[in-house]
């Protein structure tokens, strides 16, 4: 079992400036994705950004050139710095992680795709 737990988020104005963190906890072994998420009311919950274990980025046409994100694998954290917020960035955002671990001497491997509970951003002047 893996515990994925977000924080960070609240309430912040237009063009202004939101940090998002996410640690995972448990029987990690390793780990090979992690990701926001966010769903806005009514909507479709929709990937805001990924990075791979080798730190190769991804991001939705939406948020770039304003959110970055970045992790650190000895913290098993990951994190989304929001830049130059917008109404439109306001939704409850998800932590997201993918991995495996070791189930035998034989280097058998399971793997885990988890959530975290999300956190809630609100854009508002």
């Amino acid at each position: 079992q893996v515990q994925l737990v977000e924080s960070g988020g609240g309430l912040v104005q237009p063009g202004g400036s939101l940090r998002l963190s996410c640690v995972a906890s448990g029987r990690i072994g390793t780990i090979n994705d992690m990701g926001w998420y966010r769903q806005a009311p009514g909507k479709q919950r929709e990937l805001v950004a990924s990075i791979t274990n080798g730190g190769s980025t991804n991001y939705a046409d939406s948020v770039t050139g304003r959110f970055t994100i970045s992790k650190d694998n000895a913290k098993n954290s990951v994190y989304l710095e929001m830049n130059r917020v917008k109404f439109d960035d306001t939704a409850v955002y998800y932590c997201h992680a993918k991995g495996s671990f070791v189930i035998s001497v034989e280097g058998a491997t399971r793997k885990w795709d988890y959530w975290g509970q999300g956190t809630q951003v609100t854009v508002s002047s």
